[in-house]
């Protein structure tokens, strides 16, 4: 199978959840405090939030978040046309969020509730392990009803994260929507909790709407009953004209019209946090892709944003940095 775009150097847009991100960098006895496993990810209340930050010995960073926010920032650093469509609080941290995007370059597609605005408090330890603890907030109100034809018209992409799929109604419009408008769809698994309960949703919908299929180790295990990586990406990319298996420091791997690229993480390795690592990666790979650039250098591209995000605390690649991206890989 071949990707086959009928509006290439359309827009790339991502639907997903209206998120902000507060991360804090704290010890491994803090975490473990919580009560909650370190590494893990813990629904919690915005209040338990509040309590939580209130008893940080660091500053909270805030950006706006989310996993297919993130990449859809990326891509807009990249000069993409870039959209995001979620819900929001009608406050003032949503306000803070919508901000954020429009000055990084996104269009943002928000419709607002009165329920506040999603949030999730990332604790870093200093193993740059993440322990994540989300309140999704308004960003789990979205109905499919508000994913209209304007939000999608000339998208050459549509980037949905794996966590649409608790909400299954709103997974099948978001791709309903992205077919209708002639977008070829990419789906991030996201997580490999999101591969255990709605694999078989997955399936479904892999052969019939998604063409570019994102994995990692994990995820890609729990989906194909295979820790073998190689025979994991045949499984991956059997109903898609693109299955990506990413693996870390080792890199990552792309099958593509029957040939397996392998791409090699960019930099030495080094990272801070790697919050937003496979998001970035994915706004590397989408935008190289919908630019007509084959898999290889796509994936080049994909592995210098996601090297670059492990250097800084949070998903937001300094200024100067998509300034250096943007130069090496000749993007205007």
């Amino acid at each position: 199978m071949k990707l086959e775009f009928k509006n290439q150097g359309g827009a790339i847009v991502g639907v997903g959840s209206a998120l902000v991100d507060m991360l804090i960098q704290e010890s491994d006895d803090f975490v473990n405090a919580t009560g909650a496993a370190k590494g893990g990810m813990t629904y919690i209340e915005v209040a338990q939030i509040d309590d939580l930050l209130a008893k940080a010995t660091t500053e909270a960073a805030m950006v706006p978040g989310g996993s297919a926010c993130n990449t859809i920032v990326g891509a807009a650093q990249l000069h993409a046309d870039a959209r995001f469509i979620g819900k929001r609080g009608d406050d003032s941290v949503g306000k803070f969020f919508e901000d954020k995007l429009a000055a990084s370059g996104v269009k943002p597609m928000l419709e607002l509730s009165k329920t506040p605005t999603g949030r999730v408090l990332t604790i870093i330890t200093p193993d740059s392990q993440r322990t994540m603890y989300p309140n999704l907030g308004a960003s789990g109100e979205m109905l499919p009803a508000e994913l209209t034809d304007a939000k999608f018209k000339d998208a050459a992409i549509v980037h949905i994260e794996g966590y649409l799929l608790f909400n299954k109604d709103l997974f099948i419009a978001s791709l309903q929507a992205a077919r209708k408008a002639g977008a070829l769809v990419s789906l991030d698994m996201a997580s490999f909790t999101v591969v255990e309960v709605c694999r078989e949703t997955i399936l479904e919908v892999a052969g019939k709407y998604v063409d570019i299929l994102i994995a990692n180790e994990d995820e890609a295990r729990v989906y194909t009953g295979t820790s073998n990586e190689e025979e994991a990406l045949q499984i991956l990319g059997k109903n898609v004209p693109v299955a990506v298996l990413k693996q870390g420091r080792r890199g990552s791997m792309i099958l593509s019209e029957g040939k397996v690229t392998q791409i090699p993480i960019a930099g030495d390795g080094s990272a801070i946090d790697t919050t937003g690592a496979g998001d970035l990666w994915a706004a590397g790979f989408l935008y190289g892709l919908s630019r007509g650039w084959d898999v290889a250098k796509s994936g080049e591209l994909a592995s210098r944003c996601g090297a670059e995000v492990c250097k800084v605390v949070g998903a937001h690649v300094p200024d100067a940095v998509w300034s250096s991206i943007r130069s090496d890989f000749k993007i205007a």
